[in-house]
């Protein structure tokens, strides 16, 4: 992921060595902003995040720049990207670093609005011709691993070897989504840039915060 709008660039570190590899929050659909702030700041607060992919619930566009903006003001001051799911039509209006677009067609279409000052990532990708496709047409990062809108996932051992694949061949950045916390340690071995914590993070009996710091504390280890 790259920011040239401000001082925010959750890089990955240089291929070709173990890296110490960072952690994109991912929350479930945000209805009450100010409600989701309380639980969002001791989770970013709890270890190295490089960035949050807020989806939204449904609502007027006004009600979305809202939104965007409570949540920017948690995340941004700790120099931590806030990346939008879809909606990149609001992104620059709310003061968000970015758009997370699902599927090539939605992705491509959405470049003009977000290029080039701000992060344009992209995931649903359904094969792999889509992922060169992409990181062609300019992706700052793809996302292997997350669930469609049926609940359905790429199988566990495709998505590791998918993103082996991509790891060893591209240099655009790689983010590997983890559905629980028992995929961060396997996902991590494939040399993924960023793990990502699925809607998981905040419907379990345990904190976010302390399950952001042992997924933190897992990709330590990975490079010990």
């Amino acid at each position: 992921m790259t920011l040239s709008s401000s001082g925010r660039s959750p890089s990955p570190a240089p291929r070709g060595r173990k890296i110490l590899q960072r952690l994109y929050l991912v929350t479930p659909p945000v209805a009450d902003a100010a409600e989701f702030a309380t639980a969002l700041e001791p989770a970013l607060s709890s270890g190295d995040v490089a960035a949050v992919l807020l989806r939204l619930a449904e609502g007027g566009e006004r009600t979305l720049i809202e939104r965007v903006k409570i949540i920017t003001a948690v995340v941004q001051p700790r120099e931590i990207a806030l990346v939008v799911d879809g909606h990149a039509d609001v992104v620059a209006r709310a003061g968000a670093d970015g758009a997370h677009l699902s599927g090539i067609a939605t992705f491509a279409a959405a470049l003009a609005l977000l290029k080039p000052d701000r992060i344009a990532g992209v995931g649903g990708l359904r094969s792999r011709h889509d992922a060169m496709l992409a990181g062609e047409t300019g992706a700052d990062y793809v996302m292997f691993g997350e669930p469609d809108r049926h609940g359905r996932r790429l199988d566990f051992d495709a998505l590791q070897e998918r993103l082996i694949w991509w790891v060893e061949l591209f240099e655009v950045p790689c983010v590997a989504y983890a559905a629980s916390k028992t995929e961060v340690a396997p996902l991590s071995r494939t040399g993924a840039d960023f793990i990502a914590l699925g809607d998981w993070l905040w419907l379990q009996s345990e904190a976010a915060a302390e399950a952001v710091a042992a997924a933190n504390a897992i990709l330590a280890e990975a490079v010990t």
